[in-house]
C-alpha cells in the first residue's frame, strides 16, 4: 500500500486549504482512512477519519471546521479545512488501515508521507 498526500502550504488565520491523499493497495488495506497531524513537539494525534461506507469521526478540535471525504473509485482521500488557527500548524499524515480508525488509540497500519500545513496569524 502507497499512500501519496499532497496539498499543504502556507495559509492565512481563517483561511481555507485542501489536502488530498491518493492511495493505492488493496481495498481492504483501504477500508479505513484517515488524517493525523504532528505539531513540533507534540505527540501525533487523529484528525479525523472515514470509512470505506462514508462514515466519519474528527477530533472535537477540529469538528465544524474540517471536512473528511473520500472517491473509493479512485481510492482518494481528502481532507478540506476551514477557518483554519495558527494551532493547526502541524506536519499532516495521511494513514489506512483494515479495520476502524477509531480515536487516538488506534496505530494505521499504512502511512503516507506528511504534508506541511503553516496557518499564519
Amino acid at each position: 500500500v502507497q499512500l501519496q498526500a499532497s496539498g499543504g502550504g502556507l495559509v492565512q488565520a481563517g483561511g481555507s486549504l485542501r489536502l488530498s491523499c491518493k492511495a493505492s493497495g488493496s481495498s481492504v488495506a483501504l477500508n479505513y482512512m484517515g488524517w493525523y497531524r504532528q505539531a513540533p513537539g507534540k505527540q501525533r494525534e487523529l484528525v479525523a477519519a472515514i470509512s470505506s461506507g462514508g462514515s466519519t469521526n474528527y477530533a472535537d478540535s477540529v469538528k465544524g471546521r474540517f471536512t473528511i471525504s473520500r472517491d473509493n473509485a479512485k481510492n482518494m482521500v481528502a481532507l478540506q479545512m476551514n477557518s483554519l488557527k495558527p494551532e493547526d500548524t502541524a506536519v499532516y499524515y495521511c494513514a489506512a488501515h483494515p479495520g476502524p480508525i477509531a480515536g487516538q488509540t488506534t496505530k494505521p497500519r499504512y502511512w503516507g508521507q506528511g504534508t506541511l500545513v503553516t496557518v499564519s496569524s
